[in-house]
């Protein structure tokens, strides 16, 4: 399964009508009547968007937003309202919505909304990996071949290195060896690269 499209909204006809349409395309979807039957719901760990009602019983689309963005549960949303009014979108939008859709929406604007959420969220999942399995790396490091890095990282040369440390300087040469091959590091800007990405986390 390439990604997977989710459609919360509590009316029966709406839900058929957009589970119609984006199969149409050749896309995976999943239709909930609720928020808290969403929640429920054991997602997939495959690229993702969630199409969402703004107004519904019980657990209204922006609560469920703001309740994903709690549990760090990263998914675009694209809401779909009938009742858009101006400061519900600032709302959605200052809270990380991709899109807000007021009712009726052409199909193509919300097929557009769709693709683009699934491309993000594809890209932000390959970013997510990439950086564990630099993390990965990173743990593997002595804590001296760490403080080495430290020291790389901040433009130091191995002399100034060795004599912060209190090595010498072949010793310098040879954790940093180390630490090339262990972070699978081809140059140095490269590993600089990666503890710059990892001091971002």
């Amino acid at each position: 399964m390439n990604s997977m499209v989710f459609v919360v909204d509590d009316d029966l006809s709406v839900r058929e009508a957009l589970s119609s349409l984006i199969r149409s395309v050749g896309l995976s979807v999943e239709t909930f009547a609720s928020a808290k039957e969403f929640l429920q719901f054991q997602r997939p760990d495959v690229p993702a968007c969630l199409v969402l009602d703004v107004r519904m019983p019980g657990l209204s689309g922006l609560e469920l937003q703001r309740e994903l963005a709690q549990a760090g549960q990263r998914v675009p949303i694209i809401f779909i309202t009938g009742h858009g009014d101006i400061p519900m979108t600032v709302r959605a939008m200052k809270a990380g919505a991709v899109d807000f859709l007021p009712k009726p929406f052409r199909d193509q604007d919300l097929l557009d909304a769709i693709a683009h959420s699934l491309e993000r969220d594809g890209a932000a999942r390959h970013q997510r990996a990439e950086l564990a399995e630099i993390q990965a790396r990173y743990d593997r490091l002595t804590s001296r071949e760490r403080e080495v890095i430290a020291l790389i990282a901040r433009g130091m040369r191995n002399k100034q290195t060795a004599a912060e440390l209190g090595i010498t300087e072949v010793t310098v040469k040879v954790h940093r060896h180390n630490i090339m091959e262990k972070m699978c590091a081809r140059s140095l800007p490269a590993l600089i690269g990666m503890v710059e990405r990892l001091r971002a986390l």
